[in-house]
């Protein structure tokens, strides 16, 4: 967290910088685990899999960011857990509520169109919550890959909420640490009661289209053309996603 170390430098640069500087750190160090959830991104898809992600509350937003996606892969689906999706609920606080439900996740993962064979991204900020871990433990069960990412520093500097006591890494084929620390919160202002400006959106759906990028160039390394989307702000982007959705139609559930 940074804080204010230089009064004239104004907030919005010193978030830029913190942010930038998460960045370097997810490039520098989480590059093998970036590369291994792409080879199980193009590895169910070469074997006629799926990809799904999920996400509760805020870290929904990371999910979402790689379903239906201008330039992304089409066979990215959100795997849905009502009333979890981010703040679209009221009272809000219900959501959060939701993460500590038994019995949810297996639930919604049980009656999803996912089965073994397919990838499964479970994005949890702190990991220790049940939804999240219920969720990745169902998920291997089923004969899922999992890939989680999540901030390990949670696992390090927090309790579980979970009755194992263990956290979503504990139940992962590959884990993507997102580096953001406890409290996801950037900045600090002595005039200001409460620490600022939280950073891990950016970093967790950087880190996300990262993989995304990686498989589709994987895919195109082995001879396979990746099911890209397009745009539909561009004049054929319309037509192009018509013909891609048709073609995948039984590995894309966005469009049911």
């Amino acid at each position: 967290m940074i804080g204010m170390t230089d009064p004239l430098q104004e907030p919005a640069e010193r978030y830029f910088d913190a942010a930038i500087a998460l960045l370097r750190r997810a490039r520098d160090e989480e590059g093998g685990s970036v590369r291994r959830a792409a080879t199980a991104v193009a590895d169910a898809i070469v074997a006629g899999g799926r990809i799904f992600a999920f996400g509760a509350g805020h870290s929904s937003l990371a999910a979402q960011d790689v379903v239906y996606r201008a330039g992304g892969l089409a066979l990215v689906n959100l795997l849905s857990v009502p009333g979890a999706n981010g703040v679209d609920v009221v009272p809000a606080t219900l959501g959060s509520a939701l993460e500590r439900v038994e019995g949810l996740a297996t639930a919604a993962l049980e009656t999803s169109p996912a089965r073994a064979g397919d990838v499964l991204f479970v994005i949890s900020l702190s990991g220790r919550n049940t939804l999240p871990i219920e969720m990745a433990q169902r998920a291997r069960a089923l004969g899922m890959t999992v890939v989680g990412v999540t901030s390990l520093a949670y696992a390090r500097e927090t309790g579980s909420r979970h009755p194992s006591g263990t956290f979503l890494k504990d139940h992962c084929d590959i884990v993507v640490d997102s580096k953001i620390p406890v409290g996801d919160a950037e900045l600090a202002d002595d005039r200001i009661p409460a620490p600022f400006a939280p950073a891990s959106t950016v970093v967790t759906s950087a880190l996300m289209q990262a993989v995304m990028a990686s498989a589709a160039t994987d895919l195109a390394a082995r001879g396979a053309v990746p099911p890209m989307i397009r745009s539909g702000n561009v004049d054929g982007g319309h037509e192009w996603n018509a013909r891609v959705f048709e073609e995948y139609r039984d590995r894309i559930f966005f469009r049911r």
